[in-house]
């Protein structure tokens, strides 16, 4: 697994951003049973260069949490089946062989402000978007009720999994 990791946001948020995101990642991956190496893009940016993006790809005007820029387009959320005989290799870096699942871009600034307004951790808070984010790099959505309780659901099954719970954020 390759995670390229960068922190443009001059804030470490009092954890190990990499360590985190690497446990996560994996963690998601197991959950997901995705049966390939990866390669995921992480930035930890803050609400100024988020809200930029955000206007830039989606032309919503405001920073936000998280923005997820997925390479393969799942027609089936979590199904990696497909990938080997439809993509071909257009979703496998040539050199390592690995799955390209796409970018996360996080805002540190959002990190802090949710975490203080939900009443827990920076770490649950900044796990949980990581963990968000993944499912949004292999298809899954939120756009209707049925998606997005399906969404919370593997969510909160992927961070228990993990023992980064809103009660045990440690």
């Amino acid at each position: 697994m390759t995670i390229d990791f960068q922190n443009e946001s001059g804030d470490q948020l009092g954890i190990d951003l990499y360590e985190i995101a690497e446990t996560v990642i994996n963690g998601t991956l197991d959950y997901l049973n995705c049966p390939y190496e990866i390669y995921v893009g992480l930035l930890v940016t803050d609400n100024e260069e988020i809200h930029r993006l955000n206007l830039e790809h989606r032309q919503v005007d405001r920073p936000t949490d998280v923005l997820s820029f997925p390479m393969a387009d799942f027609e089936t959320p979590g199904d990696f089946g497909w990938l080997e005989e439809e993509a071909g290799d257009d979703c496998f870096d040539p050199e390592t062989g690995e799955l390209v699942l796409g970018d996360i871009v996080i805002s540190a600034d959002k990190v802090l402000e949710q975490a203080a307004a939900f009443g827990h951790s920076v770490k649950r808070e900044y796990a949980f978007l990581i963990a968000h984010s993944m499912l949004h790099l292999v298809g899954y959505d939120h756009m209707t009720e049925a998606d997005a309780a399906a969404m919370e659901q593997m969510q909160k099954e992927i961070m228990e999994s993990l023992h980064i719970t809103r009660e045990n954020p440690a």
